[in-house]
Formats: C-alpha cells, sequence, structure tokens
C-alpha cells in the first residue's frame, strides 16, 4: 500500500497532464502512487492517461467518468474512492507539486498525528516573462506549528481555501464523510472549510509544496477568471452559504465574524472590479445576489476592512450605481479619488446621499482619509471620458468630466490642460494634443479635444505597441495628471484608424482603442494590411531567432548590471574602495538633519550661523524622499543614499547632523563628525534599551562601531552626560557641553520678552492665520513604538471638535506630530486646531505658542527655556514607561507642569493655564536648571567658533 495517493483530475488538457504526473513521478519520496481521473475530455486526454498509466505499471491508474460533470467535485470524490494510500493529495493536470512535497507532509503528519498537513502554494504566473511567482498566504506558513482546532488559527479557514496544498489522512476522510460538492464551483471553499471544522489535529509546515500555474492569456478561461458570466457569481454566493451553515452548525460564530471580512475584503471585491465592463442586466442580478448575502454580514466587519471596500459594498446595498461605479474606479485604482467628496458638519464623506443613515454617515466618512488636506496636484482625479467618436481617417474626437473636489476648483482658478499620448514602454516618445475647451461646471470640470492621431502621432511601430491617454490638467500652477476613464463609453464601434509609423507602415498601419486592466483608454497599434501582416509575421520569426535570443539576453544582462550597479551592495563597495580613497576636500561640510526628511534643528542653526558669519565653505545637505522642499537655495542638495551623497560624505571634512549617518559607511580619520543630537533623554536610549542589551555580541559590537564615528556629541546639561553619553559609550574627550544650536532663539526669545515685558508672535501668526486675542497652545507629541520598537499608528488621544466646542473662541491648538507619524485634522476644526506638521523647524512654532501640551516627547527640555506654562497629557503613561523602553526619571513627579491622564483632565487643565503658569513657575525653573544648563543662547556661534573661526579650524577624529 503506498504511503500517499495523489489525485490528478484532468479534462481537455492532453498536453500539460503528462508534466503534472512527471512531478509526482519524481517525488523524492517514493510510496507515491497516482489515480488520474478523466473529467470524460474530448480531447486524447484520457488515452494520454491510459499510456501514462502503461508507463508506469502499479504506480499510475487510468480512470474517467462516464461524463462531464463541469467541475472539479466529481473528479476528485472518484479519485478519493480509488485511492489506496494511507494518505491521500489532490493535484489539477496544468498544475506541478514541489519534488520534496509528499515527503515533507508526509514526516510532519507521522510525527505529529495530524489529519491534515498544510504546506505553502506558490502562484506561477506563466504568461510573464520571468515567470513571476508570489507565494500563498506566506504569513500563514511562517512556522511550523500544529493546532488542534481551526478556531486557534482563523485566518487558516479565512485565506487558505485551497484544497491542493494539503495533505489528508484517507481515513479521517472516510471518517467524516468528506466529499467535494458536484455540480458547482468554487468547490474548495467548502471542502476545504469541512475539512479544517472537522480535523482533530491541523499541522502547518513553512515549505513550498504545490506550484499553481496561473495562464492569464489562455484561450479557454479557468472558472476563477470568467466572472463576467453571472452563473460564476451564484455558485461563489451558493458555496458561501454553505460555508456559513456549516460553521453556525459548529457554534463557530467568531470563524463565520472573520470569512464575512474576508468576503467583504476579496470575493466581493473580484467582482465588482468587473462591474464598469458588465451591462445593466448583469449589474441587476448581480446586486440581487450579493444584497441578499450582505444583509447577513454584521456591521462590526465593515470596520475590519478598507474604507473603500466598506463604501463600495455599502452603495452595492443602496444599488446607487451612479456613486458606486466611480468608487469601484477607486477600489481598482487605489490612490485614485473618483468622486467630488461632501462635507457636512464639519466631516467629509464620499458621498452627499445617505447621510440621513447612520450607518450610511459612518461608512462614507472619509475625513480620515485626509482628501481634504491634499492640494491638487497630489491628487489622482478620476477623469470620465464622456464621448469618443472617430472620423475613420484618424482624428478622434473625446470629451471628458474631471472630479473637482470639495470645490477646489473655483470660477478665478486658472485652467489649462491637453492630452498627452505617452507610450508605455520607458524612454520613448511622448505627444501632447491641445485642448478645445475646458470648463468649470460645479462638482467637476468638463473637456474635449481633437486627436489628429493621422498626421501627429509617429510611433516607432515595433516596441511602442500600447499608448496610455492622460489629461495633464494645470490649475493656478499646480498640476495633476488624470487618466481617461472609460467607464459607460461603448469602443466597440470604434474603428482602427491609419497611421504612419516611423518605421513605415510595413511594420504596423492601423490604431485603435482599448481599455486597459483598470479601466483606462489606451490606443493599440497592430497591422491589418497584408503587407503590415507579412512584416509583422516576420518580425515575430525573427524575434524568436538565436540572434534575437542573444539580443534580449545582452539587454537582460544590461538592466541586471544596472540594477547592481544601484544596489546597496554595490554603493558601499564603491564608497569604500573608490570615493574613500580620493581626497578629502578642505571646507565641504555635509550637513543632514532627521536622516534627510527636514532642513531643521542643530545642523540648520550651524548652516545659517556659518553663512552669518561669512565662512568660506562648500555646504552640502541631504534630503529625502522625491523632490527636496524647503532647504536652502545656497547649498548643493543630494538625495540620501545617492551617488552624490555617498561622494560627499566619502570626501567631506565635516560631517554635521542630528541623528545618524546611514550605519554601514565608515568615516574616514581626516573626516570631523560633529554629532548635535536631537534631544534630551527621557526614555532610555542605546545600550540601556531593553531589546539592545539582548542582543548578540556582534550587534552590540557592530553598533559601537557606528556610535564611535562621534568625535564630537553636543550636550545641553550633566543630564545628557549621565544618560545619552553613558548610554552610548562615547568618551569623556567627545562631548561638547555647548548647548543646542536650535535652541539659542528660544534662549533669545525669552531674554527679549523678559527685556520688554512683552511678547512678540511674528510673522508666523499672520502666517497661520490666528487672531492677536487668541492664546496659542502648541500640542507636540512623541512617536509610539511597539514592543520590537516598530512605529505604531498615531490617532490624536483627544476630540479636536470637543476642543473647538469649549475653547475655540479663546485659543488656537498648533498639532505637531512627530515627524514618523502624521495626523488628519477633520474641517469642522478649521481656523481653531491647526496641523502644522508641515513645518520643517519647531523652533518658531515653539516662539509663538503661549503654552506647550505633550507627553513624553524631548520638546518639554526646549520649551522650558521660554519659561511658559507646560501641560503633560500622559494618556498611556504606564505602558510607556514600564512595557516599553522605560525611562531614565519619573516624569509624573517631576513635571514641571499640570500632568493629566484622561481628556477631562486636559480641557480642566487648559482652562486652569493661567493658574497652572504661577504654581509651576518655581519647578520650570528647576527643570530648565536641571536639563538645559548649557544652553545659554550662545551654542552656535561657538561651536562655528571652534571648528570654523579663523585660526580655530579643529580636522580629524582626537
Amino acid at each position: 500500500m503506498p504511503d500517499v495517493s495523489v489525485v490528478v483530475i484532468v479534462y481537455n488538457d492532453a498536453n500539460r497532464l503528462p508534466t503534472a504526473v512527471r512531478s509526482v513521478m519524481d517525488q523524492t519520496l517514493h510510496g507515491v502512487d497516482v489515480v488520474i481521473v478523466d473529467d470524460c475530455s474530448t480531447d486524447r486526454s484520457f488515452a494520454v492517461a491510459q499510456e501514462l498509466a502503461a508507463a508506469h505499471p502499479g504506480r499510475v491508474r487510468a480512470l474517467q467518468l462516464p461524463e462531464n460533470s463541469g467541475g472539479c467535485g466529481a473528479p476528485r470524490n472518484h479519485g478519493i474512492a480509488h485511492a489506496r494510500g494511507e494518505f491521500v493529495m489532490f493535484l489539477d493536470s496544468d498544475d506541478v507539486l514541489e519534488p520534496n512535497a509528499c515527503r515533507n507532509m508526509l514526516d510532519a503528519a507521522e510525527r505529529t498525528g495530524a489529519d491534515l498537513v498544510s504546506g505553502m502554494c506558490v502562484r506561477v504566473h506563466v504568461d510573464t516573462r520571468t515567470k513571476k511567482t508570489v507565494e500563498w498566504y506566506p504569513w500563514l506558513y511562517a512556522r511550523t506549528r500544529t493546532i488542534e482546532s481551526v478556531s486557534e488559527l482563523p485566518d487558516l479557514l479565512v485565506f487558505d481555501t485551497l484544497s491542493t496544498n494539503k495533505l489528508y489522512r484517507r481515513e479521517f476522510l472516510r471518517e467524516a464523510g468528506l466529499e467535494f460538492p458536484v455540480g458547482i464551483h468554487y468547490e474548495d471553499l467548502l471542502f476545504s472549510a469541512q475539512a479544517y471544522v472537522a480535523a482533530r489535529r491541523i499541522t502547518l509546515i513553512p515549505n513550498h509544496v504545490y506550484f499553481w500555474n496561473v495562464f492569464e492569456k489562455a484561450a479557454t478561461k479557468s472558472i476563477s477568471n470568467r466572472r463576467h458570466e453571472i452563473a460564476n457569481f451564484a455558485h461563489r454566493m451558493e458555496i458561501h452559504r454553505r460555508v456559513d451553515e456549516l460553521l453556525a452548525q459548529q457554534g463557530l460564530d467568531e470563524l463565520k465574524f472573520h470569512k464575512d471580512v474576508k468576503f467583504l475584503k476579496h470575493d466581493l471585491v473580484l467582482h465588482l472590479r468587473d462591474l464598469p465592463l458588465l451591462d445593466e442586466t448583469y449589474r441587476r442580478k448581480f446586486a440581487e445576489m450579493a444584497n441578499g448575502y450582505l444583509a447577513g454580514i454584521a456591521p462590526e466587519a465593515y470596520e475590519r476592512v478598507q474604507p473603500i471596500q466598506a463604501i463600495c459594498a455599502y452603495l452595492l446595498g443602496k444599488e446607487d450605481w451612479q456613486a458606486l461605479m466611480p468608487a469601484v474606479d477607486t477600489l481598482i485604482n487605489r490612490d485614485k479619488l473618483s468622486t467630488p467628496l461632501a462635507e457636512h458638519e464639519g466631516r467629509v464623506y464620499w458621498t452627499d446621499r445617505h447621510l440621513d443613515d447612520p450607518e450610511g454617515r459612518r461608512v462614507l466618512d472619509v475625513t480620515d482619509a485626509g482628501y481634504h488636506t491634499r492640494s491638487l496636484g497630489r491628487l489622482f482625479l478620476r477623469n470620465q471620458l464622456t464621448s469618443y467618436a472617430d472620423d475613420g481617417r484618424g482624428t478622434v474626437e473625446l470629451a471628458g468630466s474631471v472630479v473637482n473636489p470639495l470645490g477646489a476648483i473655483t470660477p478665478a482658478t486658472r485652467l489649462r490642460g491637453r492630452i498627452e499620448l505617452k507610450a508605455r514602454r520607458r524612454s520613448l516618445q511622448t505627444f501632447s494634443f491641445p485642448l478645445n475647451s475646458l470648463r468649470l461646471r460645479g462638482d467637476r470640470v468638463d473637456w474635449d479635444a481633437t486627436l489628429d492621431l493621422a498626421r501627429r502621432l509617429r510611433p516607432l511601430g515595433v516596441i511602442d505597441a500600447v499608448w496610455d491617454a492622460r489629461l495633464i490638467l494645470e490649475a493656478d500652477g499646480e498640476t495633476t495628471r488624470t487618466r481617461l476613464t472609460v467607464g459607460g463609453v461603448d469602443l466597440d464601434d470604434a474603428r482602427a484608424l491609419r497611421i504612419r509609423p516611423r518605421l513605415t507602415r510595413l511594420v504596423s498601419d492601423r490604431i485603435e482603442p482599448a481599455t486597459s486592466k483598470r479601466g483606462h483608454l489606451t490606443f493599440v497599434l497592430h497591422a491589418q494590411s497584408k503587407a503590415s501582416r507579412g512584416t509583422q509575421k516576420l518580425l515575430g520569426q525573427a524575434l524568436h531567432s538565436p540572434a534575437a535570443a542573444l539580443a534580449k539576453t545582452g539587454v537582460r544582462t544590461a538592466r541586471k548590471a544596472k540594477r547592481e550597479l544601484n544596489s546597496g551592495q554595490t554603493k558601499l563597495r564603491v564608497y569604500h574602495e573608490v570615493f574613500s580613497k580620493l581626497p578629502v576636500r578642505k571646507g565641504l561640510v555635509v550637513f543632514e538633519s532627521h536622516l534627510g526628511k527636514q532642513y531643521s534643528d542643530s545642523p540648520r542653526a550651524l548652516y545659517e550661523e556659518m553663512r552669518r558669519q561669512g565662512i568660506d565653505f562648500e555646504a552640502v545637505w541631504s534630503y529625502a524622499g522625491k523632490k527636496p522642499t524647503g532647504f536652502p537655495e545656497d547649498a548643493t542638495l543630494v538625495k540620501r543614499w545617492g551617488w552624490p551623497y555617498l561622494r560627499a560624505l566619502a570626501q567631506a571634512e565635516f560631517w554635521i547632523d542630528n541623528q545618524g549617518y546611514p550605519l554601514k559607511l565608515t568615516k574616514r580619520p581626516e573626516t570631523t563628525y560633529i554629532q548635535t543630537w536631537h534631544g534630551s533623554a527621557l526614555k532610555r536610549m542605546g545600550f540601556d534599551e531593553p531589546r539592545l542589551r539582548l542582543q548578540a555580541r556582534a550587534a552590540k559590537d557592530a553598533y559601537q562601531q557606528v556610535l564611535d564615528r562621534f568625535d564630537h556629541f553636543l550636550v545641553r546639561s550633566e543630564h545628557d552626560v549621565r544618560t545619552l553619553a553613558g548610554a552610548f559609550r562615547l568618551r569623556p574627550e567627545v562631548l561638547l557641553r555647548s548647548g543646542y544650536p536650535r535652541n539659542d532663539s528660544l534662549v533669545a526669545a525669552r531674554r527679549e520678552e523678559e527685556r520688554s515685558g512683552t511678547r512678540t508672535r511674528g510673522p508666523l501668526a499672520a502666517e497661520l492665520g490666528i487672531p492677536d486675542d487668541k492664546t496659542v497652545l502648541l500640542y507636540a507629541p512623541t512617536f509610539r513604538a511597539g514592543p520590537n520598537g516598530a512605529v505604531r499608528g498615531f490617532e490624536l488621544p483627544f476630540d479636536v471638535d470637543e476642543f473647538t466646542r469649549r475653547f475655540g473662541d479663546r485659543f488656537v491648538l498648533l498639532i505637531r506630530s512627530h515627524y514618523l507619524n502624521h495626523v488628519v485634522l477633520p474641517p469642522s476644526v478649521r481656523g481653531t486646531v491647526i496641523d502644522v506638521t508641515g513645518h520643517h523647524d519647531i523652533a518658531p512654532l515653539m516662539t509663538l505658542a503661549d503654552g506647550l501640551i505633550t507627553d513624553y516627547s524631548s520638546v518639554m527640555f526646549d520649551y522650558a527655556l521660554l519659561d511658559r506654562p507646560m501641560l503633560f497629557f500622559a494618556y498611556d503613561y504606564e505602558e510607556y514607561a514600564n512595557e516599553a523602553r522605560g525611562t531614565y526619571f519619573d516624569l509624573k513627579s517631576t513635571a514641571p507642569g499640570p500632568f493629566v491622564e484622561t481628556q477631562d483632565a486636559l480641557f480642566d487643565a487648559i482652562d486652569r493655564l493661567k493658574a497652572a503658569d504661577a504654581e509651576h513657575r518655581e519647578a520650570r525653573a528647576q527643570f530648565t536648571a536641571t536639563y538645559g544648563e548649557y544652553d545659554q543662547g550662545d551654542a552656535a556661534r561657538r561651536v562655528v567658533g571652534r571648528f570654523f573661526g579663523a585660526g580655530h579650524r579643529e580636522g580629524g577624529a582626537k
């Protein structure tokens, strides 16, 4: 008796069947046999099966059903009935098993006594040039584990519903009466659910076991790729109902909830994506079937999916096609804004309809998406094609309508636009066509254009076969690029138009419109004349010739070389072996703040002091991201980790930053590294962190090497010496007791206020629109990190609408989230609560603020220099102090201001702000003396004088 019987099912797949069977015959486990079940094919599949059986007597058997069943269930059931192995697996004729699949799964089953063993499936996209592979839900298979019930791992039932990447104990299948449903598609979903629920023990192994070959260009579409057939969706709904009944019978309500979430995130989305291409009859039937099922899904499930998925499901339930179809466009194109939005009672909604329904208001509320905070240039707007016509000779008339979100475009807005046709292949041509008209119509911008393709479009004709159409819209000088969504415009009757490729019409002579996978207008070249078809045939043969293969290999080699040239390893090697051998350039100073994210902090203060003193030096600032904004124009800007950045660091006389240059870059002895750091420490740092103390010696040594690059480290108090210097194991001679250059302006502001008796707000107040009679509060929290150090998402811990209601007539609240976080404010608080996170430098914000609200941020040490009231909103203090990295001192007992842990207490403290100012004045003075003793207002001048003053330049590591 074999150990494993593999049931291979086949229907009209004679050519691929031998490969599937061979993958079983070649298993490293020899106790394997094959049961081929042919579903009454009309080709040679059964004959091939018989030939395979004859070639492998005793190991391969060929069976055939008397009539075609139309699905996978009946042949698999027939295979189970004829299996002889102790265990059973299933294999489709167009897929293959990994060579060690049976051995690995059998070992796991025998070791754990599991009824069911599951391994990782890999999708192989056969039609792609590189045969792209995608692991199927790999997080489920990160390690070997055995569970006694699927309830221990709901994601298993929810996500891995395949039957083919699993090994089943045959006696288990018989005792549980498990069979695939017959006459219905998506049988895997029900069979897998039944097997998961019935199994007494399930083992998962982190091994690849099954290769699922995906043929997207196949002439005959697979069942899962025939979603345009309404019967396909009907089968899916029926299978889901049967699974729900199973879970209800077993009392597995929690599993039902997880499955409902997955239905909204995956199953429904698959079919929604096809709706724009299907007719009204299909949509009506689809909605009827879907809404009957959606009615049984708990409202809480909508809260566990992406907002756009919940929006589409809700609008489908309302059968609001006018709002749903644009929403589906966003579902397909994730970053696209496909609706003009609506503002209602200070919140932003996807549509202005259904807001009388509480559930509608909850689901359609997209305030947190922050659309209302983005400029037009940062929005990808829906551009609906409203008409398409051609004259048959080469001219196309187009018209469309672009979304105008929340009336961002007004009658006063200066509008310009053009249609652009761009070859999909990179580095090729682009052709532009002017618009005939561009008109604002309330919540949309209408346009029309004439494209003279016959005269103006000159493709090469071979490698630029696909051309994407875009509308480039300029509004008051800000540019946004939109794709043309085809939607309800019928292109079926559009004619192929004659064109003139640069490589003559013998290459291709026609272009015709098409709809891309994401629903956008494209134009595709093809050959229609006999001569051009002949040329295309010759080109096709040439492209498959040995010479072409050699050329393709050369191109791939060149591309690989380019990738390797720009890889991190190559850059490190060039930095150390080439750039670091170049001479150091006297006067070259590389500045960086917060890993290149900002032009701010002490590096900025030192840079500006050097400019004020007229120091002769070459300034280089690093930036992160695509485009640098807010950086000085009189400095050379280099992208972090780019080649110019690496060369500048290698040849610099000075490095100046406040956090850390890339860890693996070794500093040359001739280079002086001035580390200004970015704040005194409350939370434990460096080698005082529990996470770092637990690391291996090699990791600790590597970290110490990074810290040893510092030639000078700025401190602002003996507290820094006791904490930061000790945590980083810095040598005493490295420490500069200079204070922080970034705080010079704060000290100056306090002294001027004391001298004059008045507080000058400066131009920033007017820039932010703050009235003179309002008290300004600055809320500046630190970031939140999980147990592994990963930064967590940040949500405001108090209700800004309630703040506005209580204090809007007296206060303005500035919110500056940590640079690792961002926050979205609702329109309802406009004018009272202002997001100032985009301001690189926090010093002007602190100077403007009449009071500070913080938690554990080091901004508390800086703001204390102004001698103004501070409130400490520590809503998660116990978790922060005890469960994370720990702290150097107890903030709760030493805070120089009210220490509150609830919203009510915070708002009460704001009400008593003047009283708090007087009550904590002495505590603030003591706090400043302890944590800012060296901040005397001259830090930048002292540091610049020491390293860059005439006759005082220091170079090299000491």
